[in-house]
């Protein structure tokens, strides 16, 4: 499954909102891979799987996001 998602790094709260395009709010910065990192952990949480199974295919160094969601 593939997700595309806007995040807004250095949010007061961390939430996420789906929709066609998932935004999440993460409160850590762009800095070092932090906000990717809590990204994936916030996805896999709303979505029940272990992180391991999200990856970042597209967008690393940007807001807009590519994430797939292997099968378990």
């Amino acid at each position: 499954m593939k997700i595309q998602v806007r995040v807004h790094p250095r949010a007061r709260r961390e939430r996420v909102q789906r929709g066609d395009v998932w935004e999440v709010w993460v409160r850590e910065a762009p800095e070092k891979g932090m906000a990717n990192r809590r990204l994936v952990e916030l996805v896999a949480e709303e979505l029940g799987v272990p992180k391991t199974k999200i990856r970042i295919i597209r967008g690393a160094a940007s807001r807009n996001k590519l994430l797939e969601v292997e099968d378990a």
